[in-house]
């Protein structure tokens, strides 16, 4: 469902996006539009998409065409989906270590429209770390 949602093309239009929204998140998924993950977190993205209109704006960014924020943002995952309000990036603590991203691919739309909703909730109250609705660390497996 990737060509439901809006692409960015090119690096200025990924800052752009960042930068205009002033009221909703902006989530990035940085991937690849015919790798199996990203196409399963599309999926959830666009089943989604309608539900956060009012506090969540979409896109989606292929890392081969633009690879301005590879090193950067440390975007070496086939599915990557990152947070950002007003210009800023927001963190998510989800218990697995890296605070700074999802870099698995979603399926529940519910569980990850909660996620949304947190990091918009916290991002509104200044927070640029939020912890996660549910903790998605391993411990609890074995």
């Amino acid at each position: 469902m990737s060509y439901m949602l809006q692409h960015l093309h090119n690096g200025w239009q990924v800052d752009q996006a960042i930068l205009s929204e002033e009221d909703r998140a902006v989530i990035i998924r940085f991937g690849h539009d015919w790798d199996p993950a990203c196409m399963v977190m599309d999926e959830t993205l666009y089943r989604c998409a309608e539900k956060m209109k009012n506090f969540a704006v979409i896109y989606l960014v292929d890392i081969s065409k633009v690879p301005d924020f590879n090193k950067m943002y440390e975007l070496y995952d086939p599915c990557t989906c990152m947070f950002f309000y007003r210009n800023k990036h927001i963190m998510i603590d989800l218990g697995t270590g890296n605070n700074n991203k999802i870099n698995w691919p979603m399926e529940d739309v519910q569980e990850f429209i909660d996620i949304v909703e947190t990091v918009y909730r916290g991002a509104r109250k200044g927070r640029g770390l939020v912890v996660s609705p549910k903790d998605y660390s391993t411990k609890y497996r074995y």
